[in-house]
């Protein structure tokens, strides 16, 4: 009989464990570094037993890793989602950093600035749930990606987007939704990839 540690593990498993990384990033379990070696080990992990390690220490990894099991992914819902806000200050996320499944982005006054372009680490859906008030959030995505927006509501606010909507291409598929209020949200490709077009 094959030992159940032994046993495959899919992209979702990869996620979930992902995700509670980020979560405990949030707590204050580990730090930064700590997060960027984690992840490494978590998307080269092949089975349940490679995948247990980089959460080992933190609690409630036995619900992400089960143990004798090869279900390791949990549906994300709103508790599991990594929280960036902002009041009237900046928050901004460029080059190569680790981008969760799961966001959710509150900014009152201020501005959310995500570039997906540069990041190795990108899951192939990633589900956002936003709300502005008066603020503005942009989203940047590599080439390829595309998004949805059309659960994004809002009364005075502007929603706009320069990418697909429907995934097709090699990039990353974005779920929006939210409000915007009088705020808004932007999403586009990389300039980087448009000078690369024009320039040859």
């Amino acid at each position: 009989m094959t030992d159940p540690g032994e046993m495959r593990i899919s992209d979702a498993d990869r996620e979930a464990a992902a995700k509670r990384l980020h979560d405990a990033l949030g707590e204050g379990r580990i730090t930064l570094t700590e997060l960027e070696e984690r992840l490494d080990a978590v998307y080269a992990a092949r089975t349940a037993s490679e995948l247990r390690p980089p959460l080992a220490d933190l609690p409630g990894s036995d619900l992400v890793v089960p143990p004798g099991s090869a279900q390791l992914a949990r549906p994300v819902d709103g508790a599991d989602r990594v929280h960036l806000r902002t009041g009237a200050g900046t928050v901004k996320r460029t080059g190569d950093w680790p981008v969760p499944a799961a966001m959710r982005l509150t900014t009152s006054m201020g501005t959310i600035h995500l570039d997906l372009s540069e990041a190795r680490r990108i899951p192939p859906r990633i589900d956002i749930e936003v709300s502005t008030g008066m603020g503005e959030i942009v989203l940047v995505l590599p080439e390829g990606g595309s998004a949805d927006v059309d659960a994004v509501s809002g009364s005075w606010g502007e929603v706009k987007t320069k990418v697909p909507s429907t995934p097709g291409g090699s990039g990353p598929h974005i779920v929006v939704r939210g409000k915007v209020g009088m705020g808004s949200l932007t999403v586009r490709g990389s300039r980087k990839g448009w000078w690369k077009a024009v320039l040859g």
